[in-house]
């Protein structure tokens, strides 16, 4: 990951409906939620939501898949890894114990 593609996932999540419903997405992986329940969640009416999944999508933070008669959304992890990775890449200078605390918070319970 570049500072340009950084810079679009914040962009795309620069949005308090968009990340309300990236953080609803993986809330819900590995199954993802239908573009529906999405649309409902968020309060919006479907068009006013696509617009702003059509930025996620295009940020590369949500992957949509054909599942019988529904399109299932998921949160795409590996640009959500890509941008941690990108972001705390320097953070520790070669000294792992400053990094320490940061992971413990992010290891999954």
């Amino acid at each position: 990951m570049d500072a340009s593609d950084a810079l679009l996932i914040f962009s795309a999540l620069g949005h308090p409906t968009r990340l309300d419903a990236f953080r609803l997405l993986i809330r819900h992986e590995p199954d993802g939620l239908s573009t529906g329940e999405l649309v409902d969640a968020s309060g919006l009416t479907q068009s006013t939501f696509s617009t702003h999944l059509a930025v996620m999508v295009k940020a590369g933070l949500v992957l949509s898949e054909k599942r019988g008669r529904q399109q299932i959304q998921r949160a795409n992890f590996d640009a959500l890894r890509g941008l941690m990775i990108y972001l705390a890449k320097d953070c520790c200078q070669g000294r792992a114990e400053l990094c320490e605390p940061l992971l413990a918070e992010l290891t999954c319970c």
